[in-house]
Parts: C-alpha cells; sequence; structure tokens
C-alpha cells in the first residue's frame, strides 16, 4: 500500500534591507534631538521647586497677603475683592471687606507660612497658607467668605447648603467682578490643569 506524500513548501525568509544612509541620519537625528531634551529637562527641574516663605502677614483682602518682600496669592481659592459688594436682606453691603475680616480673624496674629511653586499674571506667589495648625485656605472657603478656585469643592458645597458668609445671600462670582469692574482678563483657576500648564512652561523657560 502506498502513501502519497507532499512535502510542506518551505517559508522562504527575506533578510531585512540594510537602512538606508538617510535613513541613518534620521534615527541618528531623532536620538540626538531626544537626549538634547532630557539634558535640558533634567537641567530645568532646579526651576520647579518649592518656595516657602513665613512671617508676620499683611492682609491685603480675603485671598491674598504679604510676607516681607513676598506677595502671596492663596492658592485655590477666590475671596470677593476688596471693594466687592454683594446683597444680603435686600440691601447691599461690603462682603470684600469682611471677606478680609475673616482672614483676619483666622490668622489672629500668629505667623504665617505659606509655600508654593507657581506664580499668577502679577507675579505673586500662589500660596498653600496656614497660620499654626490652621489652613488658611480652606478655613475661608468653610467660612463661606471665599469660592473654590480650583480646589476645595466640597468645603464650598458645605458652606453653600449652610448659608454661611456671603452664601447667605446673592454675589457675583469674584471672577466676574472683576472683568465686569476693571476690564481686565479673568483669572485663570488654580487647579489641576493649570498646573500642568504652569509646569511645562516653567521647566522650558529660558529667562
Amino acid at each position: 500500500m502506498s502513501r502519497s506524500w507532499s512535502p510542506r513548501s518551505r517559508r522562504r525568509y527575506a533578510a531585512p534591507r540594510p537602512r538606508s544612509l538617510w535613513r541613518k541620519v534620521l534615527d541618528y537625528g531623532l536620538a540626538i534631538i531626544i537626549l538634547g531634551l532630557l539634558i535640558l529637562l533634567a537641567a530645568r527641574l532646579d526651576r520647579v521647586e518649592t518656595r516657602q516663605t513665613q512671617g508676620a502677614a499683611m492682609i491685603n483682602d480675603g485671598d491674598s497677603i504679604t510676607l516681607g518682600a513676598e506677595r502671596i496669592r492663596m492658592r485655590g481659592i477666590d475671596a470677593p475683592e476688596y471693594t466687592q459688594t454683594c446683597r444680603r436682606n435686600g440691601a447691599d453691603y461690603a462682603c470684600g471687606t469682611l471677606a478680609r475680616q475673616s482672614l483676619v480673624r483666622l490668622i489672629a496674629g500668629r505667623p504665617v507660612t505659606c509655600s508654593g511653586w507657581q506664580r499668577d499674571r502679577y507675579g505673586r506667589l500662589l500660596g498653600d497658607c496656614k497660620a499654626g495648625g490652621t489652613d488658611l485656605n480652606r478655613a475661608q472657603v468653610e467660612a463661606g467668605w471665599a469660592v473654590a478656585f480650583g480646589d476645595f469643592e466640597s468645603e464650598e458645597a458645605t458652606a453653600r447648603a449652610a448659608k454661611v458668609g456671603i452664601w447667605a445671600g446673592t454675589f457675583d462670582q469674584p471672577q466676574d467682578w472683576r472683568d465686569s469692574h476693571h476690564g481686565e482678563v479673568v483669572e485663570r483657576k488654580h487647579g489641576t490643569l493649570a498646573s500642568i500648564g504652569d509646569a511645562v512652561r516653567e521647566i522650558f523657560r529660558f529667562w
């Protein structure tokens, strides 16, 4: 009994073509560019570092203070401007002044420590500030004298539900009030996306 058998055709493997001179130049060029970017990144990382300042605070308004020569804008919150008015029980009142007074009470004459690495368009350090064990950024939102501005949304919700501070009446959002009264560009929220963008700019800043 004969058995027919057909050998399986062998697969032929073509040898890879040698890279052209142009392809080699392109590959080496990309490698040099990537290496250069990594060196630049390492050299600029020293720019993205936390700055810390402390001392007796001069309170400017409900979300900004001065420590020595350093002007601080409290990160993640936005308080009514010092000259801003709000409305409660059918009458206007100086909510900006009361927001500043709230911050004065929270600090209570104690030394203030602020840390941060970003700066706003006015050159102020965006800082997380404390007086003793009090987180001033968070406490201003909890007291109802600042709104969440990239952070502290849950604290704002609690204050709004309790109708404390500016939530006891009606008010313009501080950024809207600034825009309508000064004609300036609305200030950007100090949230995660803003922080990422600032980090990229800070790393590749050449001045």
